[in-house]
Formats: structure tokens, C-alpha cells, sequence
């Protein structure tokens, strides 16, 4: 999407009742019905906010609409069908809350007089305004009464939903609006099967309407999208059977998408309704736009619809379909680039033509009247200008849409996106601190609505990496490049810092809630800040002798804060200690390349006799010597390391990294775990209860076509952890399937769980699942459904262990369902492999964690120290230990880690 989702919900409501009702422009024949001799004044003012809606003028229609009402008083038959058009009025005024009112007292009304029929449409009409205003699970419980999940094949909606006061009432027209509306807010929330389910419907009912036609379209190039996404992620994962399929059904989709939107602009050419066939041309060029190397478009066919949008567009009357389609096409690329983000060199039209739209967007939008409007046209001319780098040109243009933005805080959506426009700016006229101001107000306006756009489609809808992200970390670099300027005084040092923390934060926070598409993960999200929680007394137990360490990767370089309780935060670019000269910040890209080089040390280290620490020891120096040497972390005080790691860091065990000078892994100084963020940890002692549920597979399975290995070591590590807890339940191998483990999870309460088999984290959740028994597997969706005891206090998991798993490669975003994972199904603690390793090491190592984590008064994460220590010391042990001398190699204990709860 090129703008931002709102935008796009806002330009494709199609408005069902204006072909199916003709209520809309036709209101003075309902009032000819309900008004009364005892009125004539309330006729009058009726009749001239018809006249005032006719011209466009929606303010005075509003108006005198209001004072009708006043004096019909106690008439509902009259006050239903004035709430009805109040209603619409405030939608074309883009005044949403106030259109909600109204529609929301025509239904009272209407109920009142047993209007049902009424009801049921006003009813379609008001999911109609939450489906624009992100709200679509609202607009489904209008239309229908409950909403489905993907699974469910049939839904009966309920009796006072409006899909079924249509059906009883036989009302064609309004069956075929309400299938309309609920297709559309099923497509909003991802569920694009029932979408395309219930628009079928729809057009079975009404062959020729061009809206359905249109909303077809939109769903099947969603789900397209999707299989796109899911094609990407299994290549990733190497499932290429997968991907063939996948990219089959794509080009099928996009295919009909095309179709529909084709056939929707045909039929509304035919019924001569110009908008109407205005969102087909734009939806059909920007299909074509996504599909440049497939050519679902040709390039006859993109250029023929191209003239035609333009030549639509200068006889469109003025409206929100023209502004936003001058825009659209002013910024038309042959790709899918978010042009308000960065500056294109490859606009399909010519320069003076894309500045023309532009230009003529704003003088619609201001004879409209419409603050989204001109937040809009003001904004992306605004952008323009940035883009030429006419600063003045565009900081005047980009305040301007921040003004119209702001104005009853009605565009929210668009304020964050040039409060941010406007900083860029400010910062290339050298006004950083202007600039930082600018961005702070885009960040917390980004954080009202940021529930809402991360998790409506996050597949499709909303491009976290072009908009969200990109944002966040602009903020937080300005901000620290502010802090080593020297403009900072020391006392304002603290606060300064205090933000960056937070900015961080919230970024990690909207990454894994983009990740897992909803805010399910949230739910136990601490509304205290992190600095807030490290200063607050009930923690202190919980936070003593422990250091919290956040990486920020940024623009060229890194950055590392240092956080405790009680003290002040520290924070260092990530340097080479030991290279001479001033420049010694080591960029991004040397960073990653060395991470990546450290890794694949680690995972190729059992090939070495001695493994070869050089790497681990320059990653030492370069990101934790300096807080040794300043004495942030000195060992006589601080026991445990938290880290909240940062793009391709997390991926990297710290626990190896390794301390020349000392001689020793970072891990036998200090016990390490580490979570996505402070404020959905919460560290409490564990309870004193051992009861385990054991799972476990050794033999080979093939899930989706990939093909999993046997685990030969499974068995002897289900054997280590039976002994540990001999009040266990065990399922093995076939016994191992979804449905024993939901049953066994529902018949008792298990705080340990232990998982000995293959899991794979994928760059989305559908790809993340657990290999089981008879060639099964258990998605993260399956886990989080399995586990739904945890909303009991009392039957809550407390440590979830997954072992030999492995994730893909070449996405850090998939590192994700490692931390995720256990946030998702709400366990307190996790402890899991950053890869494969299916090695009687597993075992060994998992059996000490155990036998340490069982004594009373060791933390999870010292429990596993302790054990990563004693491998270390392989070489060191008596053979009555049991411990192979090549377990000191890193390459064994450490991929091993602990996510979340650490004590």
C-alpha cells in the first residue's frame, strides 16, 4: 500500500446504499412519509439541508438537519430518518464519531417504530463507518453477530444481525449490502477466504454491481499478496514443493483480481458512475504496479487504463475518490515502493504532470472543505518538494496537511506521517532540535494508533519496515547523534536517554506484534515505562545484581544502552577498541557481517578440534569490554546479563562470546537470558510445583514436504528429564500428536513442558510450528489454543523448553518466534536452541539444566550457566561425570538460551 491503510479504507468505501437504497440524495421523499402538520418548520429545515447536501455543502446540511430534530422532539419516525442522513453528512465531513452517533440513534429510532427492515440497513451502513475506521471485528458483529475464525467453514449469523433482518425481511438490496460490507471487514482482518466466501454471494445476488466487483477484486489481490508472502518465506525455509504451489494460486488470484476489476469498471461505465469507475482504473493500475515482473497487467492494458484514469479524473465532480486518485497517480511507480517514505526517480508520468495532480489536489480538497482531504493533497505536495529539495517550498505545504491533520484530531493517521515529513525537513535545514520535536510528536501519535494498523492485515495493509520501523529509528538516532553533539546539558541527559529507551522499546514491541498479526502477545504488556519499572521498589528483588543491555541498530552504526535499577542509563556506540585513530565506530554492515561470520563458526565449530574463539573475542571487546572498563558490569556486583536484542543480534548467543584477557566465555562470568522487552517480562520466583509434561520425536517425519531427520539423542534426553521429574507424563513418537497434547494440557495443569523435537520458527507465524508424531505438526496458533489453562493463575506454564529446533535462514525477523513463541502462548519462562543441534550434547545439557533448575533459591538463568559452565569444563571433569571432552566447544552448550522470566 503507497499511502498508509487508512487512506486506502477511506478511498475504497464503496458506498453500497447510494446504488442499492438510493437513499442517500432521495432523503426529501422519506420526510414526505413522517413529517407532520404540528412541524412545518422542521419540514422546512429539512428540505433546506437537502439543498445544502445536493451542493456539496455538508457543514449547513448538518446544520439545519441538527435543529430539525430539535423539533420534532418526541417524533421517532421523523428523528430515525434525520439521524440517518445526519449520519452520512458527518461521513462525507469525515467526521466518523459524529456519523456513528447519528447512525447509532437512527437505529434506536427505527427500532422504536418496528422499522426492523430499516434497522437492519442503517445497521450495515454503521459497519460500514467502523470497517473505514479500522474497526472491522465491530462491523462484523453489526452485520452478522459474531465473528469467524479461519477454520470455521459455516457461520450462522444471528437474528438481529443485519445479514439476517435482510433475509427474514426479504430485502434483496439490503442482503446484498450487508454480504458486501461483511466481506469487506473480513478481507481488513486477513481472513480473505470468507471475504471472497461472502462477496461471491453478493455477486450471485447482483451479477452487475460494480461495488461488489470492485471489493472482489481488492480480496483476491490480498490473498494474492499473502500467498506471495507465504511463497518468499517457504524458499526461505526450502520447502519447494511449497513455493511452486504457492506461486500457482498467486498468479490465479491476481489473475480474477484483474477480472473483477475490469468488469467493475465496465459496469460502471455502463451505469455512467464516474467514481465508481475511477476505483476500478486505480485499483487496476496499481495491481498492475505490484505485478511489473508476473505482467498480470500488460503493458497495453496499463497504458489504455492510465489514459482513461486521467481523462475520468478531470470530469470527476470534486470528491475524496479525486483528490486521492490525482495523488495516486501523481506518485505512480512500476513497483511498490511507499513513495511519501523516500524519493523515487522512477514516477510513471512526467515531473510537470505529477506536480500538476498534485497541485490541483489541494484546490479540491480545499473546496471540499475536508481536513483528511487536505492533511493529504498538502502532504504529499509537500513531499514533492522534499523530494526536489525545495525545503521552504515543502515545509509550508507539509505544515499545512499537519494543521488539516490535527484539526479535531480527525486524521491521526496521516498526522504521524508528516509530523516525521516535516523533521526530514527541519533536519536538512540543520534545526535538529526542531527536528527531534517533530519526530517525538510523530512517535506518539504513531503509538495511539499503532494497535490498529500493525494488527489489522499486517501481511498487506501496513508495511512495517517502510513506514513504522524506519520512523522509530530515525527518532532514536536523531536523539543520540543530539545527546553526543554536545547541545545536551548533563541534567537533561537522563530524560533524553529515558526516550531513546523508550522509542526502542515501543519498536521491539511493534515488531513483534507485526510479527504475530494481532495483539494477543500484548495482552500482559505493563503500561509502566522501563525506566519506571527499573525504579520501582516492588521490583527491586527481581532486578538486584542484574543489567539490561538494549541494542539499537541505526543508520551506519550501532548502539548499545546499559540499564539497572536505581541508576542512570548509560549508552555507547559500538567501537573498535583497538583500532587506532578517531573513526573507530564500527558500521552496521562490518557488524553483521562479523555476527554472521561468528555464527557460522559456532554452528560448523564441532568440525574443529579446538575452536577458534578469535571472532567471539573481537565481539567481546567490541560490545561489552567498554561497560567492564568503566564498571557499569563488574563481576563483584552484577551476576546476570539481560540483553533486548536488535535485528540480526538476536540471533547471536552471547553467552560465547569471549574475554581474551580473562581466558573465559562471557557466560562463566555472568548468567545470560534475554527477552524482547521489560515490559511483557515479568520477573517472579517460580513456584515450587515439578510436575512435567514430556513430548518427544525421534523418528524422521516430512511436514509440508520437507523432510525432517531422525533425532537418534531424543530418547536419551526424554530418559534425562524423566529422571529429573519422576511426577511426569510422557508422549512419544506416535503418542505425540495435537490432539493427546491438547488433551493432556486441558485434563491436568503442567508448569513444566518439555518439547524434544523438531521446531521450526519461519519468517511468519504460519511457517513456525512443532514437528509431531505420524507427520503432524503443531502450528503456533495450535500451541497458543492448546494452552488456554494459562488464563488460570493457578494452571499456568512456567517453563516451556523446546529443543532441536532450527529456524530459517536469511530473515532475522524469524528469531522472532523464538522470543514470541513463549509470549504467545503465555509462559512465563522459555528455554530454546538458536539451531539444531542433534547431539547427545542436547541431552547432557538439558539434563544439568534440570538437576540445577530444581534447587531452591537459582535462577533460570544461572540454572543454565551453571550447566553451559560444566560443559565448558569438559576437559577438566572425571570420567564419572559422564561428559564427552568435546562438549567444551561453544558449538554444543551454546545455541541454548533463555527467553523471558530469567529467575
Amino acid at each position: 500500500m503507497q499511502l498508509s491503510t487508512r487512506k486506502y479504507q477511506i478511498l475504497n468505501r464503496d458506498n453500497y446504499f447510494k446504488v442499492l437504497f438510493l437513499a442517500t440524495l432521495l432523503i426529501s421523499l422519506s420526510f414526505g412519509q413522517v413529517v407532520s402538520a404540528q412541524a412545518p418548520n422542521a419540514d422546512l429545515l429539512v428540505k433546506q439541508g437537502v439543498e445544502s447536501y445536493k451542493t456539496g455543502n455538508y457543514s449547513s446540511a448538518v446544520k439545519y438537519w441538527q435543529s430539525a430534530i430539535k423539533e420534532y422532539k418526541n417524533n421517532p419516525s421523523a428523528t430515525a430518518v434525520v439521524n440517518e442522513n445526519l449520519g452520512r453528512a458527518y461521513q462525507k465531513l469525515g467526521e466518523d464519531k459524529a456519523a456513528i452517533a447519528s447512525l447509532s440513534a437512527a437505529i434506536r429510532d427505527y427500532g422504536a417504530v418496528k422499522d426492523i427492515k430499516q434497522v437492519g440497513r442503517v445497521q450495515t451502513e454503521l459497519a460500514q463507518v467502523y470497517s473505514s475506521l479500522g474497526q472491522p471485528r465491530k462491523a462484523i458483529a453489526l452485520v452478522c453477530g459474531k465473528v469467524a475464525s479461519q477454520e470455521v467453514v459455516q457461520v450462522e449469523c444471528t437474528p438481529e444481525s443485519a445479514a439476517q433482518i435482510a433475509t427474514k425481511y426479504d430485502d434483496a438490496d439490503g442482503k446484498v449490502a450487508a454480504l458486501g460490507v461483511l466481506g469487506d471487514a473480513y478481507r481488513l482482518i486477513g481472513n480473505y477466504d470468507r471475504a471472497i466466501h461472502y462477496l461471491e454471494e453478493a455477486k450471485k445476488a447482483a451479477p452487475t454491481n460494480f461495488l461488489v466487483l470492485n471489493s472482489l477484486g481488492n480480496a483476491y489481490r490480498n490473498r494474492a499478496q499473502l500467498l506471495d508472502l507465504r511463497a518468499n518465506s517457504a524458499k526461505q525455509i526450502r520447502l519447494s514443493t511449497k513455493v511452486e504451489d504457492f506461486n500457482q494460486k498467486s498468479q490465479a488470484d491476481y489473475n480474477q483480481a484483474r477480472n473483477y476489476f475490469q468488469e467493475s469498471i465496465k459496469f460502471a461505465r455502463q451505469q455512467k458512475e464516474s467514481l465508481a469507475e475511477m476505483r476500478g482504473l486505480l485499483n487496476l493500475i496499481q495491481l498492475a504496479s505490484q505485478t511489473t515482473e508476473t505482467k498480470i497487467v500488460d503493458d497495453a492494458t496499463f497504458n489504455n487504463s492510465l489514459a482513461d484514469a486521467l481523462k475520468t479524473l478531470e470530469d470527476l465532480p470534486d470528491s475524496t475518490t479525486k483528490v486521492y486518485g490525482a495523488i495516486d497517480l501523481a506518485y505512480l511507480q512500476r513497483n511498490q515502493a511507499s513513495p511519501l517514505i523516500g524519493c523515487t526517480t522512477e514516477l510513471v508520468l512526467p515531473e510537470n504532470q505529477s506536480l500538476s495532480l498534485l497541485q490541483k489536489s489541494v484546490l479540491t480538497s480545499n473546496n471540499l472543505q475536508d481536513n483528511r482531504l487536505q492533511s493529504y493533497a498538502n502532504g504529499a505536495l509537500g513531499h514533492f518538494w522534499e523530494c526536489r529539495k525545495d525545503n521552504s517550498k515543502a515545509l509550508t505545504y507539509t505544515q499545512n496537511a499537519i494543521v488539516a491533520a490535527d484539526n479535531k484530531l480527525g486524521a491521526k493517521d496521516s498526522l504521524y506521517l508528516w509530523e516525521w515529513q516535516a523533521g526530514r525537513i527541519l533536519n536538512k535545514q540543520n534545526k535538529n532540535k526542531a527536528a527531534i520535536e517533530s519526530y517525538q510528536r510523530a512517535y506518539e501519535t504513531l503509538e495511539d494508533i499503532r494497535q490498529d494498523i500493525l494488527t489489522a492485515k499486517r501481511d498487506v495493509q501496513f508495511d512495517f519496515r517502510d513506514v513504522v520501523e524506519p520512523l522509530y529509528r530515525t527518532l532514536a538516532q536523531s536523539r543520540l547523534e543530539l545527546l553526543q553533539s554536545g547541545v545536551i546539558t548533563q541534567k537533561e541527559r537522563p530524560n533524553q536517554l529515558s526516550k531513546v529507551v523508550q522509542t526502542i522499546d515501543s519498536l521491539k514491541l511493534a515488531e513483534l506484534q507485526n510479527y504475530f498479526g494481532n495483539d494477543c502477545v500484548l495482552s500482559a504488556l505493563n503500561p509502566k515505562q522501563v525506566d519506571e519499572l527499573l525504579e520501582d521498589k516492588n521490583n527491586s528483588a527481581a532486578y538486584k545484581n542484574t543489567v539490561f543491555l538494549s541494542s539499537i541498530i541505526l543508520d551506519g552504526k550501532t548502539g548499545i544502552l546499559l540499564q539497572s535499577a536505581n541508576k542512570e542509563t548509560k549508552f555507547k556506540w559500538i567501537e573498535d577498541v583497538n583500532q587506532e585513530g578517531t573513526d573507530k565506530i564500527v558500521s552496521s554492515d562490518k557488524l553483521k557481517t562479523k555476527i554472521a561470520e561468528f555464527r557460522k563458526g559456532l554452528i560448523g565449530g564441532r568440525e574443529q578440534v579446538n575452536y577458534d574463539t578469535m571472532t567471539a573475542a573481537e565481539l567481546y571487546d567490541w560490545m561489552i569490554r567498554p561497560f567492564i572498563q568503566d564498571g557499569d558490569i563488574s563481576p563483584d556486583k552484577i551476576k546476570t546479563l539481560v540483553f533486548l536484542q536488535d535485528g540480526f543480534l538476536r540471533s547471536v548467543p552471547m553467552a560465547a562470546l569471549y574475554d581474551r584477557e580473562q581466558q573465559k566465555y562471557l557466560v562463566e562470568t555472568y548468567a545470560i537470558a534475554t527477552t524482547p522487552s521489560l515490559r511483557i517480562t515479568t520477573p517472579k520466583p517460580r513456584r515450587s510445583k515439578q510436575k512435567a509434561l514430556i513430548l518427544g520425536l525421534t523418528k524422521s517425519a516430512t511436514i509440508d514436504g520437507k523432510n525432517f531427520e531422525e533425532l537418534f539423542a531424543v530418547q536419551r534426553e526424554v530418559d534425562a528429564v524423566k529422571k529429573q521429574f519422576p511426577n511426569h507424563t510422557d508422549l512419544i513418537d506416535d503418542n505425540f500428536i495435537p490432539d493427546n497434547f491438547r488433551q493432556k494440557l486441558q485434563q491436568t495443569t503442567y508448569p513444566i513442558v518439555h518439547i524434544a523435537s523438531h521446531a521450526q520458527f519461519g519468517v511468519i507465524p504460519e511457517d513456525t510450528f512443532i514437528v509431531t508424531g505420524n507427520n503432524k505438526k503443531i502450528t503456533i496458533s495450535e500451541l497458543e489454543n492448546s494452552l488456554q489453562n494459562l488464563n488460570s493463575p493457578s494452571g499456568s506454564v512456567e517453563l516451556l523448553a523446546i529443543t532441536a529446533c532450527q529456524t530459517a535462514v536469511g530473515d532475522d525477523r524469524s528469531t522472532l518466534g523464538l522470543a514470541g513463541v513463549a509470549l504467545q502462548v503465555g509462559v512465563k519462562s522459555a528455554i530454546a536452541s538458536l539451531w539444531s543441534v542433534g547431539d547427545a550434547s542436547t541431552s547432557k545439557l538439558v539434563e544439568e539444566f534440570y538437576q540445577n533448575y530444581r534447587q531452591e533459591g537459582m535462577s533460570i538463568a544461572q540454572a543454565l550457566q551453571k550447566a553451559q559452565i560444566k560443559m565448558i569444563n569438559a576437559k577438566k571433569l572425571p570420567e564419572s561425570e559422564g561428559m564427552n571432552i568435546d562438549y567444551d566447544n561453544p558449538a554444543y552448550w551454546a545455541p541454548m538460551i533463555v527467553i523471558g522470566n530469567w529467575i
